[in-house]
């Protein structure tokens, strides 16, 4: 027994067809403004829940995008989530999230999982898949855009920065101001990770120094931070610059470096990665590499929606590059 208001019952109060009802969900600029007003009305007045079940089984689009990102408590992907809903929410599109704590079997699964209620598209924050996530994405059929990186083998759009660049640039401005025993401190050690390791070395090897790397492969905290620096400082002779994978060891070890009386930066460089807000609060202020989190996500999410409705995109690969906080912990 249920008490849940029908479409015919909303039919019924209104006086028109159970089909008019029906097209107002499915198609709501079919149906003349007057009368969308007043179903919209009657909808909000008797707590009518529409059962999209039907449409799911069908051929028809379900306005849904599945996004797959590998955290939920890493602040980059809240922001790409933001800027995916500015662009779902105006196209009446929804999303499903999943999350694959950056193993790409559980990838995977999420995958099938959102397959399973035939979503329109995907957005993967990922971009190292298992055969058999490729096998499924394509015989599904649908558009996918990878974003936040630009893998070299992409499954079908992609949305990012060049990681590597990115790192590659800041270490050559640290090494600039006269840095020459850079240490990079990472964690996790994810593709993005790696990614950002390869450009710091280049940059050290280009400049003829020796790169040095302490990294741990459980997840960035302040905490971590601060342990990390202090590895590197027990472990290496000299260290006058630090470049860190993310925003959250940089402020870990600018905070270690505060209570042991290090100044920053004219004792230790710091360099951080992503340029979150909780940087430019720090004194003083962190010099970071600012990722277009947000960006990538509104970009992300409009070019899979004008997929979905048939525009043929002007190009399959979009580098929206990146910038630098106006911080002080490089000299």
């Amino acid at each position: 027994m249920t008490n849940r208001a029908s479409l015919q019952d909303i039919a019924d109060q209104l006086g028109i067809t159970k089909m008019t009802v029906s097209r107002y969900f499915r198609s709501p600029e079919k149906v003349a403004p007057a009368t969308r007003e007043k179903i919209a009305q009657a909808v909000k007045s008797a707590g009518y829940i529409h059962n999209r079940a039907p449409a799911l089984m069908s051929k028809s689009l379900s306005h849904t995008i599945g996004v797959v990102i590998p955290s939920l408590s890493n602040q980059v992907f809240s922001a790409l989530v933001d800027g995916i809903e500015t662009i779902t929410n105006s196209e009446s599109f929804d999303i499903l999230l999943a999350h694959s704590g950056y193993d790409p079997k559980v990838e995977e699964r999420k995958i099938e999982m959102l397959l399973s209620y035939q979503v329109d598209g995907l957005i993967l924050c990922e971009t190292e898949h298992t055969d058999r996530t490729r096998t499924m994405l394509k015989q599904a059929g649908i558009p996918v855009v990878e974003c936040m990186e630009l893998p070299e083998a992409p499954i079908d759009m992609v949305v990012g920065l060049d990681h590597k660049a990115a790192a590659f640039n800041a270490v050559s401005r640290m090494i600039a101001s006269n840095k020459q025993h850079i240490v990079y401190l990472a964690a996790r050690l994810d593709r993005r990770t790696m990614l950002r390791q390869q450009g710091y070395e280049q940059a050290m090897w280009e400049a003829g120094l020796t790169p040095q790397t302490v990294a741990t492969p459980f997840q960035s905290s302040f905490s971590q931070g601060m342990k990390l620096l202090q590895q590197a400082l027990d472990t290496f002779d000299r260290v006058d610059g630090i470049f860190c994978t993310n925003d959250d060891l940089a402020v870990g070890a600018m905070q270690y470096c505060n209570n042991e009386g290090i100044r920053v930066p004219d004792d230790l460089a710091v360099m951080g990665y992503n340029g979150l807000d909780i940087g430019l609060t720090m004194q003083p202020k962190l010099t970071s590499v600012v990722t277009p989190r947000q960006a990538i996500g509104i970009k992300s999410a409009r070019l899979l929606i004008d997929v979905i409705n048939g525009k043929v995109p002007s190009d399959k690969l979009f580098d929206l590059g990146y910038s630098y906080t106006e911080g002080e912990s490089l000299s």
